[in-house]
């Protein structure tokens, strides 16, 4: 029973990164600012948005995202504010033009470059001898009558 509390607790524990605190009265701009920080990386964890983050940092990005929100400003607007102040690697998916493509590209080019290289090398193997010489024959034959 306790391993399955602490399985719960541990797979809500995202749950409780948004501190009640930290919430809006408002249920649309909450929930507005709930999706848009779904979107945004936390600079410590790198992996976890900063909704799901317990970081100071995660904290502080909620709030001032919530302020802009109260502020008037639209989603987007909110978005390009962070990007301009913490720079892309904000973002948990960044834009796939510019240079990122260069990035969103280079691991479908590589495999296939690396599936192609492996197909030609296997292509390109001579094939083994898979006919016995007069003497080997004649040595299994002699091997399996003894």
């Amino acid at each position: 029973m306790k391993r399955l509390l602490l399985i719960l607790m541990l797979a809500a524990s995202p749950l409780w990164a948004v501190q009640p605190s930290e919430m809006l009265a408002d249920p649309v701009l909450e929930a507005r600012a709930r999706e848009i920080s779904e979107g945004l990386r936390c600079p410590v964890c790198q992996n976890e948005s900063i909704d799901e983050s317990n970081a100071p940092i995660s904290h502080e990005l909620r709030v001032l995202l919530r302020e802009r929100l109260v502020a008037g400003d639209s989603d987007q607007e909110v978005v390009d504010f962070l990007v301009a102040r913490f720079g892309e690697f904000v973002l948990l998916e960044p834009d796939r033009r510019g240079a990122n493509l260069i990035l969103w590209a280079a691991a479908p080019v590589l495999l296939l470059l690396a599936l192609t290289v492996g197909w030609v090398t296997i292509r390109r193997r001579a094939p083994a001898e898979t006919r016995l010489s007069e003497a080997e024959q004649a040595e299994l034959d002699r091997i399996l009558r003894s």
